[in-house]
């Protein structure tokens, strides 16, 4: 579902993902960031759904205390009977020191800390942690070592993280059940998969032994986040993409420091994500959105007509992806559901 409204009434996202749910989509997925928060949209796509599963994508962890996601996350727990995914991530500089008055520094360290705290209370151990980042309780204080009062209703909810940058990708593999990644090429799992390996293989699961790659390829859930637009005019289709694409390449943090960016430069798009954030950060969106490659937008996104779509489905599947977060692009709520059913259809 994305960031909520976009030019939608709730009772029309209500209708999408009641179409999504009658397709048989797994699950169904909120954002935020600096406006509506994902706890509440979730909240209410609980109650009026049966059966499709509810995730956070994602909960922004400057925002709240790893304890306050813990009772967010159970919570939403038994609002949905048992249907929660619990999806987690740092943000950005701009937001969790501009929006959250938090200091966005020492993310590996400050993420492993989040979901070690996240587990012991999410399993009703009683809080008590001594870490680098995190202390609980505070020392020389009245607080008191507690413990989570409701419980769950999943023996274990997955916890799954967003991550960018080759180190966040390793460290996901090593603690997480799940990876969020965005702009996902499927053409270079293999360099995605070996750092998410790695470390699985530090979590004491090396892939020599076995272990590591069944925590990778059965338990562990690969699950990127695609932009849709299923048309086909294939060149309209790219054009529905370019404005999101180019917020994210082009704006989407500060010239120094852009993940999305240096994502992009990753993949061998160099010149293309200089002059994409240079126009962005000129106020020139328009021409940002014209400079983007073809080849960036086909190999991060389903684009195009069904045929082409199905063809790009089968390539993620054998990239070993588990869990594809689909996102139509359209702003007509009708044309949202059109290509709901047009990927069941697929699918």
């Amino acid at each position: 579902m994305g960031y909520w409204g976009l030019g939608l009434t709730a009772g029309q996202q209500l209708d999408i993902v009641h179409e999504a749910e009658a397709a048989g989509f797994d699950s169904v997925w909120a954002a935020e960031a600096y406006g509506s928060d994902t706890a509440t949209v979730l909240g209410w796509l609980a109650a009026n759904t049966e059966k499709i599963r509810i995730g956070s994508a994602i909960f922004q962890m400057p925002g709240r205390t790893p304890a306050m996601t813990a009772m967010t996350a159970a919570t939403l727990d038994h609002l949905s009977g048992g249907r929660m995914i619990l999806g987690i991530g740092s943000s950005g500089p701009q937001v969790a020191e501009g929006w959250h008055g938090q200091p966005f520094a020492r993310q590996l360290r400050r993420t492993r800390e989040y979901v070690e705290i996240l587990r012991k209370a999410l399993a009703r151990e009683r809080l008590e942690y001594h870490g680098e980042i995190y202390t609980l309780p505070l020392p020389d204080g009245p607080g008191k070592a507690l413990k989570l009062t409701i419980g769950t209703v999943q023996e274990r909810i997955p916890i799954y993280i967003a991550a960018i940058g080759p180190k966040n990708t390793q460290l996901t593999g090593e603690i997480a059940d799940g990876w969020l990644p965005t702009f996902f090429s499927p053409e270079r799992v293999a360099e995605f998969r070996e750092l998410l390996e790695e470390g699985a293989a530090r979590a004491g699961n090396p892939p020599s032994q076995g272990a590591g790659a069944k925590k990778i390829d059965e338990s562990f859930d690969i699950a990127p986040s695609v932009n849709v637009s299923i048309d086909d005019d294939i060149e309209r289709a790219r054009d529905a993409l370019r404005p999101l694409v180019a917020l994210y390449v082009g704006g989407m943090g500060s010239r120094d420091k852009n993940f999305y960016n240096a994502l992009v430069r990753r993949y061998g798009f160099e010149e293309a994500a200089d002059e994409v954030q240079n126009l962005y950060l000129e106020g020139k969106k328009d021409e940002a959105a014209r400079a983007l490659p073809d080849e960036l937008i086909d190999q991060t996104s389903l684009v195009g007509p069904k045929e082409r779509v199905a063809e790009r489905l089968a390539v993620y599947r054998d990239a070993g992806v588990g869990s594809l977060i689909c996102t139509p692009m359209a702003f007509d709520p009708e044309e949202r559901k059109r290509m709901i059913r047009d990927l069941a259809e697929l699918l």
